[in-house]
């Protein structure tokens, strides 16, 4: 029965572990979007869209409100967001964006993962070829038609869409991120999410012992509080 129970414990800690790193996480955007447009998410497209995200994830509307409000209330212009470009074995390549008020310990901890998890840092530039920096961005398909939708949406810079579970899932270039969050809200459209993601070009297929080692790595990488996202190209 003690081990039932333990076993139980860890879970709930691990849940309640990852569900705080995931609130951090948006809690240091917030912060981010504020910094840029301000506390109004009616003006600042940037808040609203990260603000739908956190609801995504369940993150309370008091903790939403508390970190906009932490926000306009100190100083964060040392806050910065700074992407790092990193190979491991066989071409795989890590694009790792952070979010740091201290860059100097944010490239430490980087490079001690990427070293102990047989990577390595390369020059900023080096993955451009490897990945698209595509705005993605997730509808509910309650009460609209998606054909009618797609048509309307080409001259705000629609590329691709693919519909499942209830749910449409928008694809539009990096640069149409806010043409493509407007149209939506003029037709009163709820968006689920929305992010600019690196989608990779070409993916690279490894063995099953070596894709568990770039698994590995990049589930140390995600763990880290500076680190906002890691995007591989591995198949």
């Amino acid at each position: 029965m003690g081990r039932i129970f333990e076993k139980r414990k860890h879970k709930m800690f691990a849940r309640f572990d990852k569900m705080s790193k995931t609130f951090t996480k948006y809690g240091k955007e917030i912060a981010i979007a504020v910094k840029s447009g301000g506390t109004d998410p009616e003006s600042n497209a940037k808040l609203r869209a990260v603000i739908a995200n956190a609801k995504s994830q369940n993150m309370p509307k008091d903790r939403i409100e508390a970190a906009i409000k932490r926000s306009a209330g100190k100083d964060t212009s040392n806050y910065e967001e700074i992407t790092y470009e990193a190979m491991c074995m066989k071409g795989v390549g890590l694009v790792i964006e952070t979010a740091t008020d201290n860059p100097t310990r944010t490239v430490a901890n980087i490079r001690m993962h990427l070293n102990r998890g047989g990577g390595e840092l390369g020059k900023s530039g080096c993955l451009d070829f490897a990945f698209d920096r595509k705005s993605v961005f997730v509808i509910s398909t309650d009460n609209i038609n998606a054909d009618e939708l797609e048509l309307e949406l080409i001259d705000a810079g629609l590329e691709d869409t693919e519909i499942e579970g209830g749910e449409m899932v928008i694809t539009a270039s990096f640069e149409n991120f806010g043409n493509m969050q407007k149209a939506l809200e003029a037709r009163q459209i709820t968006i689920v999410s929305a992010e600019l993601q690196r989608i990779p070009t070409n993916t690279i297929e490894l063995i099953e012992e070596e894709k568990l080692q770039v698994e590995t790595l990049i589930e140390k990488l995600e763990d880290d509080d500076d680190v906002q996202n890691v995007y591989s190209n591995m198949a």
